[in-house]
């Protein structure tokens, strides 16, 4: 097992591994253990009681968080004729065809989301060996195959963020920043719990919520009392 830096070693000390606490006081326990010399991303993670295997049990989707994520996200749109200068006048920071693909078939990954339109993801698609992995290929369920470019980008760029149900039935979504006032922390956590109660699977039973901790980067995670967002 790793050797703990003293400075984890002492963040850990504030936090009482064997208790779980009210989300307002979670947060303020995270930027308090947060150890790193960088603004830190603060991140929660939600155990579901689902199981992913099953098709109608699969969860996935995007929301815009109420004081974004704290970072610039850098957005590529595929599109062309005025779908593209669309793109452009949104604030997208790279639009392009056949050009870009190419660019990206040689190694190029100098951005964090993609919005295609429509009519561009039969060449887009030919990018899913590539941009699969990475978890960057375009997809209707969370806005970025669209004709409503000028939504997706704007959207985006104010802090949209996508959530996924990985194989064990847990979901990780970054919520903002160590620096973020603790209300905006709150109501961005509130927003994505809200979100997955929205879209809870009617074939899942049993306690959905199982578990929530939110973390910062470098630092401990801090359980979270689940009982008012176990319904």
């Amino acid at each position: 097992m790793a050797k703990k830096g003293k400075k984890y070693v002492d963040a850990l000390k504030l936090v009482d591994r064997d208790a779980a606490y009210q989300a307002e006081e979670a947060l303020e326990l995270v930027k308090k253990t947060s150890i790193a010399k960088f603004d830190e991303s603060v991140e929660v993670a939600v155990r579901l009681g689902v199981d992913p295997k099953k098709a109608d049990q699969q969860i996935r989707g995007a929301v815009v968080l109420p004081h974004g994520t704290g970072k610039t996200q850098r957005v590529l749109v595929f599109a062309k004729g005025d779908k593209a200068k669309e793109a452009e006048a949104a604030g997208a920071d790279f639009v392009g065809e056949d050009d870009l693909i190419n660019k990206i078939n040689q190694g190029w990954f100098d951005f964090d989301v993609i919005v295609a339109t429509p009519d561009m993801m039969a060449q887009v698609g030919r990018l899913g060996r590539v941009l699969g992995p990475k978890g960057l290929m375009p997809n209707p369920k969370t806005g970025t195959v669209t004709f409503d470019v000028t939504k997706a980008v704007e959207e985006i760029k104010a802090g949209k963020v996508e959530y996924r149900v990985d194989k064990s039935g847990n979901i990780h979504v970054p919520i903002g920043k160590v620096s973020f006032e603790s209300g905006k922390l709150l109501e961005n956590f509130k927003t994505i719990i809200e979100t997955l109660h929205k879209v809870k699977p009617s074939a899942a039973k049993g306690t959905y919520v199982r578990n929530i901790a939110v973390a910062s980067t470098m630092g401990p995670g801090v359980r979270v009392v689940t009982s008012a967002f176990a319904k």
